[in-house]
């Protein structure tokens, strides 16, 4: 008995709606993400029970290392700009162009003011490792504000209604905490917020 020969046919799909959901996906994606500002140090953040979310916007982040060291920044790049005018203005430190354009990239501020221009005079590759081994000093100048103090004036300045996101490490020594909290008191800044990480039910 003769074989039966089933004939094949070419199988095509049309991969072109495929090709424009995925395309309209990405654009969604890409206009929608909140790209997340680098930090200079890495900050393993406690665990808390708290849900309350910081705001995306106007608000001057503060961190600190497990060492004790501590930046601040803002996600606003022109307030960064007018806080660095106006500090570099009251203590007579001059910068050039390039150390300006390096000031714009950088993340956040992290340098003590008697190394702010050699530090921008680094090279971006060099930044990230000398920022390491720096941080703002908490000290009063002249018995005076402390340059911690005048970098939170001056964003203050700039915006008044910036808020302040205080994240610590989980290793920060009190003692470090307690002293930056005391110089934010001392400005009458007493309302801030600290991020945490959500602790979860197998933490509890």
């Amino acid at each position: 008995m003769a074989k039966v020969k089933i004939q094949k046919k070419d199988i095509w799909i049309d991969m072109t709606p495929m090709s424009d959901v995925m395309t309209l996906l990405l654009c969604f994606f890409m206009l929608t993400s909140t790209f997340l500002t680098p930090e200079p140090i890495q900050v393993n953040t406690p665990s808390s029970v708290s849900e309350v979310k910081i705001p995306e916007n106007d608000v001057l982040n503060i961190l600190v290392s497990p060492e004790g060291r501590i930046y601040v920044g803002t996600e606003n790049k022109n307030n960064m700009v007018a806080m660095m005018e106006q500090v570099t203005d009251k203590f007579g430190i001059t910068l050039n162009g390039t150390q300006v354009k390096h000031f714009k990239e950088d993340a956040m501020i992290g340098a003590p003011l008697s190394k702010l221009a050699d530090y921008l005079s680094l090279e971006p590759e060099k930044m990230s490792e000398a920022i390491q081994t720096l941080g703002i000093p908490t000290d009063s100048i002249d018995g005076g504000k402390s340059e911690f103090q005048e970098w939170v004036s001056a964003a203050r300045d700039v915006n008044p209604d910036i808020k302040l996101a205080i994240k610590c490490d989980a290793k920060t020594p009190y003692k470090v905490v307690k002293a930056m909290m005391s110089e934010l008191q001392d400005m009458n800044e007493n309302r801030y917020q600290l991020i945490t990480n959500l602790q979860t039910a197998s933490e509890e």
